[in-house]
Order: C-alpha cells, then structure tokens, then sequence
C-alpha cells in the first residue's frame, strides 16, 4: 500500500474501530477487572520507521537494564533489518507485519494477535504518535499494562482510550527522550496524570558505539573494488552521499542539482577521494544517473550494494556522509562516522540523529510543517526548506574533514 492509501484506511477505519474496542474493552472490564502487574514480557511497537528502531534503543536497553524481562518488538516488514543493526531485540523475539495490501495486514494482524498470546505478552509500549492501526493492536494484544502517548486536552488523533498508562508527548524535547518517558511511566510505583513527570537526561539516550576489525571492513573493500576497479584501498578515501529518503516523506529530499554540484566540488578536493553514492536496491538508477551526470569514474554508483546490516561496516571505513533526513543518518550514529544531515519538513530539535552529526537546517517560519497532530502529511509542494541551504552552504561544513590527508594504512 502506498502512504496515502495506509493514511486513509488508518483514518476512517481506525476511528470506529478504536472507538468500538474501546467500548468492549470497558464492558468487558467492568465484569472481569484487571489489575497492573509486573512487565515481564514486554512488547515495544514501531511499524513504519526504520531510524526510530535506532532512536527508541536507549529506551529498550533501560527497560533491560531496570527490569528482569523478556524484550519483544514488532515492526512492518520492509523495515525489520534496521533492528538487526543493534541486536537488542533477539531475532526470534521480533514480528514483522507485511503492508503489501490490505488482505495481507489482516491476516499479520490476527498472526500477531496469536503470537502475544503464544508469547504471554503482558505489556505493551506503544512507540507510535501517528497511527490509529497500532493503537488497535495495543487494546488486543491481551496486555495487561499498556502504555503509549495520548493527547489529553490536545487536538490530536483520536486513538481510542484503550491505555493503562497515558503519556503526554512532549513535542519540545527529542524523540528519543520521549521514548524513554513511556518507559518511566512503565516503571512508575504510582498513578499519575498525566505520566511521566521525570527528566530524562541527554546521557540516558547515549547510543553504543560500533567499532570494526580491518577483517570485519574487508567484505566491504572487496564490494567497493568491484564496483569501482580504480580503488586502492591504501589510497583513496571514501565520502558518503545519500541524496534519497523514502515515500513517506519526499520533502525531505534536496535537490539532485544540488547534491551533483557538492559532490564535483568534493571531488575537486583531491585524486584521492572516492564519492560512494548510497541506496536501496530500487535506487540504482536514480544513483546511476547521478554517477554519469559527473563524469567522473570517481563517483561511484553503491546503491542496493550491500545489505543494511553492512552500512555500519562501510560507515566506519569513510570520512563523511552528506545524507538527507532519512534513516542512513540514524544508522551511521552507532558508529563514528561524521554525518551532516540535511533536514526542512521536520526539526533536528526533536528528530535528529543521535550520533557525530551535524543538522543543516534553514529554519524557515514554516518548518518544521509535519508533526503529531497532523499525520505528518504537509499540504506543502514546493519544499523552500530544502531550496534554501545551498551547496556552498554544505561544502563550507565538509571542506574542514576533506582538507585532512589520507588515513595511515590498516
């Protein structure tokens, strides 16, 4: 399903049924009360967002770290190998809905409702802000703590009153500190309103860093020497350029004339710079296109070139990464990469990546324009965010690593 089909459904199905599970599960209640108990097999939900899987961890690993506890998670399909990147989550831990259609994400829901059950789910962490769906497998999964962000006297999507611990989101901290306010509200000895009246810290929401052997990057280096013959491993660096960001959000995206001019002028910058241009398996052309436009056999086409778990790998080995907001500038926090990150329709104040990153950002009075309360659809069709950071605007943040000589020799 494309992103509007998935909006239209979640609206004007999600409501009446959220409003109807609601209205059983009070009556239900009312005969059979349920009181709180301890989290022993916690399930955290995140479907549609592959740089939230990286965002959300500092808040599995405390929920590790300050209950005994099984950690489970569930997640759309397209998106389960982001959670691989870290292995909190054991593999066999985790379930993936498939959204090809509508036919298939029933019949993943009534699986995952079967699952909960097999797996003695008995909390839930509803990681959402945007999605009626989520809030439907939170009141059915048969949890008995449920916890997740409401809106109390917001406007805001309606999602049902189906949770037992009612988290106000906070749109003036990181997302990640949010993240970790629904597990404090879990780990609360009380009831409070709304939850989580705790600070969370800038050091709660640290994230590991990877490090990589000369042997774990040789299976990288041999992929780059296939695809680019004239690299010498002990000679030229390598530069990053993600110039792509999925369908749920194609503002995101700067301009292709813009990335092609930064990267000749990153290219002018020295013989020894390769520039790696970065992307999902049904970006190769797009990134082909951009290769020939430089003229360069410099400039090398890496999209759909390896699989996401060996991004961290080959983020390790380069200088620096020029990407747009999109899930390539979470994934490279776990390593040292420095990362510059083009963002506009959303903020680097409540998005931005958590590692050896720096936030481009113009600031215009209308951005960021997607949020919480409007389903992150803009009505925007002329992304001026994007329009006004120039490329010499970026050059002069990446000259300063450029201007460094070649690493020593591994």
């Amino acid at each position: 399903m494309n992103i509007d089909t998935m909006r239209f459904v979640d609206r004007w199905a999600g409501m009446p049924l959220t409003f109807l599970l609601t209205v059983l599960t009070k009556t239900y209640r009312l005969f059979r009360p349920q009181a709180p108990a301890a989290p022993r097999h916690v399930l955290f939900l995140e479907l549609s967002e592959m740089g939230s899987t990286i965002l959300v961890d500092p808040a599995l690993r405390k929920m590790r770290s300050q209950v005994e506890c099984e950690l489970y998670f569930a997640i759309f399909h397209k998106n389960r190998g982001s959670l691989d990147l870290l292995a909190t989550i054991p593999s066999a831990n985790i379930f993936t809905l498939r959204e090809n259609n509508i036919l298939l994400l029933l019949l993943d829901t009534l699986r995952f409702l079967c699952w909960t059950r097999k797996h003695r789910i008995d909390t839930v962490i509803d990681l959402e802000l945007f999605s009626r769906f989520t809030a439907l497998l939170t009141g059915a999964c048969g949890a008995v703590n449920r916890v997740g962000f409401y809106s109390f006297h917001n406007e805001g999507l309606y999602r049902g009153e189906l949770l037992t611990h009612r988290v106000l989101y906070n749109p003036h901290i990181h997302i990640a500190k949010n993240f970790i306010a629904l597990v404090n509200a879990l780990l609360c000895n009380r009831s409070e309103v709304p939850f989580s009246k705790e600070v969370v810290g800038d050091d709660e929401i640290r994230l590991t860093v990877l490090e990589f052997s000369p042997q774990e990057q040789e299976p990288l280096r041999e992929i780059i020497q296939g695809r680019a013959p004239i690299y010498d491993r002990n000679r030229h660096r390598l530069v990053l350029i993600n110039p792509n960001a999925s369908e749920l959000l194609p503002q995101r995206r700067w301009m292709p004339d813009r990335y092609l001019g930064l990267i000749n002028k990153i290219l002018a910058e020295g013989e020894d710079i390769l520039v790696l241009i970065t992307g999902a398996p049904g970006e190769r052309e797009e990134a082909a296109a951009m290769c020939a436009r430089t003229g360069s056999d410099r400039c090398i086409n890496f999209a759909g070139a390896t699989p996401l778990q060996q991004l961290p790998a080959l983020y390790s080995m380069a200088e620096l990464m020029v990407t747009n907001d999109s899930g390539p500038g979470h994934f490279s926090s776990i390593t040292r990469l420095p990362t510059f990150v083009l963002f506009g329709p959303e903020t680097p104040a409540l998005y931005g990546s958590l590692g050896n990153s720096t936030p481009i950002f113009a600031g215009l009075a209308c951005s960021p324009c997607v949020s919480a309360a409007n389903h992150r659809k803009t009505p925007c069709t002329d992304n001026k965010c994007l329009q006004a950071i120039t490329v010499d605007q970026v050059f002069a943040l990446v000259r300063p690593l450029l201007s460094q000589r070649q690493p020593e020799e591994p």
